[in-house]
């Protein structure tokens, strides 16, 4: 019985180092394609539906976190509970601050969806009682806080287009619909191998290496986009290629830039 479970102790081990290098290099390629640049520009609900959908199951950061949420959930009360209040928080300020041109640095917001992270992973090992000796701060109000500041992140992903005026309301409303599918989508699917998982006696094994490794991919993440955040200016620097994460946010702020400087040159001229 003892061999079992170390056999499968260092299979989910292994499983779990290959899914977060996958998911490292899914980081440097994450944001949204020409062909989705495109159709956002274009408008169209259902385009803005279908690209939602899309950029939740590709947002690694995102999933990390609602994976981590669910290690703390074993009833059905508890995931519609802490899931609904995660979205809450992530629609609430989608909605708001892309609807009202709210605008926060893309490298700094990523860099907290990070540690959220890291502090979801941390909660998970008990890590407040443990290693600080102290209460959580209560889980359903940190949640939710910590969805509102995943919200800024989907709207500075949004505000990097040249959005329409014409039914925007309408276009951020499917948009985050689509965010909503995406979320579910995926949802089920960490449920079903987690209630698969639950039923090994090594859980608790899978468990504990499981939020470590979240712990680790967070503060990677966090130094890769600090880096970003300090280092704007001086993209070569960073010895990453031009498809990576950071690049496409130089390169989305080079161009709006470029825009809004083009857009005060023809109004002072008219």
């Amino acid at each position: 019985m003892s061999l079992s479970i170390k056999k499968s102790s260092w299979l989910m081990l292994a499983m779990l180092v290959l899914l977060t290098t996958q998911i490292i290099g899914q980081a440097f390629a994450h944001g949204m394609s020409e062909a989705e640049k495109q159709a956002i520009v274009d408008g169209g609900n259902l385009s803005y539906l279908s690209i939602g959908i899309t950029h939740m199951l590709s947002g690694y950061d995102h999933l990390l976190f609602v994976f981590g949420i669910i290690f703390l959930l074993t009833t059905f009360r508890e995931i519609v509970k802490y899931i609904t209040a995660f979205t809450l928080g992530h629609s609430a300020t989608l909605i708001y601050a892309t609807f009202n041109g709210i605008q926060i640095n893309y490298f700094f917001i990523d860099a907290i969806i990070a540690l959220s992270i890291c502090y979801i992973a941390f909660a998970n090992l008990d890590g407040f009682k443990k290693y600080l000796g102290i209460q959580p701060p209560s889980l359903l109000v940190m949640i939710t806080t910590l969805g509102l500041i995943h919200g800024l992140g989907l709207s500075t992903r949004l505000q990097q287009l040249p959005l329409s005026q014409d039914d925007l309301l309408m276009n951020i409303i499917s948009f985050n619909i689509g965010i909503e599918i995406g979320q579910v989508v995926a949802l089920v699917v960490m449920l079903v191998v987690m209630n698969f998982l639950r039923k090994k006696l090594a859980f608790a094994t899978f468990s504990k290496i499981s939020n470590y490794s979240l712990i680790f991919a967070g503060l990677f993440l966090f130094f890769m986009q600090s880096h970003g955040y300090w280092h704007t200016t001086t993209p070569d620097e960073f010895g990453f290629s031009n498809d990576n994460h950071i690049h496409h946010h130089i390169e989305m702020e080079q161009q709006r830039v470029e825009k809004l400087s083009n857009s005060h040159q023809r109004d002072s001229i008219e």
